[in-house]
């Protein structure tokens, strides 16, 4: 039987499992740990197997069937599914195509999972390892192109965004077990491992009997810094005389710190003590506007 919600204002009692309200990445449900009423609103729910929140007089600690369930001698079948999930305004449309290998338990035909089917497709899918090598994962799925079906869907993405060939999609990673699926007797929608979340990088191959896309990360794709603006220190960002800066006077000053006498001749050298001629020594600076200056807001 599926997992309850949780619910408020109710007596709980120790073992009781419920799941949140709303879908957790983590997968995880919780097992009440210390009897009592939970309260009108619902926790901040844990994110790791273990940790603890206390609601009003209950005590919650998170769990997973997922991994419950791999513990045992005869686990169900881990089923892993796949959906590709297109974005408009890179490729046109926001439509969504999902899909399983069928590898595992013997699967012949379509899987419902959370009342969502996928299609059973041959496909190749590795390189999800994390390593301790201080660089991210690249993993690469490769998809059957028997039927043309990939194939005809990049030449729909790429005559919609002249040649996009399905680039920075995103690829849902599903996994959860062969119990939990829709039509078993332990069927639950919220049973299932942290998704993993990946974006089409590149596409690698293309041939007649498979097409091989590369995923990264997105804390890994070409061309993107993280933080996106450079902090340098004592250089201010902000636009000048902008919501940002908040710089309203009439005391106007060039690039260099002299004094100019009109607004049309009136720059901001972007620094500490250009800053300092508008505000004063001992005025707030707007936003804490210099990295590294220490200087408070």
């Amino acid at each position: 039987m599926a997992v309850a919600a949780w619910a408020a204002s109710t007596a709980f009692s120790v073992g009781d499992i419920r799941r949140a309200t709303t879908e957790q990445a983590s997968g995880l449900f919780f097992r009440c740990t210390t009897a009592g009423t939970s309260a009108a609103t619902e926790p901040g729910w844990p994110n790791d197997i273990g940790d603890t929140v206390t609601d009003n007089t209950c005590v919650w600690t998170g769990i997973a069937s997922a991994y419950e369930e791999l513990a045992k001698i005869n686990p169900s079948a881990i089923i892993e599914l796949f959906e590709l999930r297109l974005e408009s305004a890179l490729h046109g449309s926001n439509d969504v195509y999902r899909f399983h290998a069928g590898s595992n338990a013997d699967v012949t035909g379509d899987i419902v999972f959370n009342s969502e089917t996928y299609s059973r497709v041959p496909i190749k899918a590795d390189g999800f390892e994390y390593t301790n090598t201080g660089t991210l994962p690249r993993p690469t799925l490769a998809v059957s192109n028997l039927s043309s079906t990939i194939s005809a869907l990049l030449l729909l993405v790429n005559a919609t965004t002249a040649g996009n060939d399905l680039g920075g999609a995103e690829v849902r990673r599903i996994r959860t077990l062969k119990k939990y699926l829709d039509g078993e007797s332990a069927a639950d929608p919220n049973a299932q491992f942290p998704q993993e979340r990946w974006f089409i990088d590149r596409k690698s191959s293309e041939t007649r009997d498979v097409v091989t896309f590369e995923l990264a990360s997105k804390f890994d794709l070409a061309g993107q810094k993280i933080p996106r603006r450079q902090i340098i220190a004592n250089v201010c960002q902000w636009k000048y005389r902008s919501s940002e800066c908040s710089y309203t006077g009439s005391n106007f000053f060039d690039a260099n710190g002299n004094t100019v006498s009109t607004l049309a001749q009136d720059v901001c050298g972007k620094r500490v003590a250009s800053c300092k001629l508008r505000f004063g020594d001992n005025a707030e600076l707007p936003f804490g506007s210099f990295p590294g200056a220490g200087l408070t807001k």
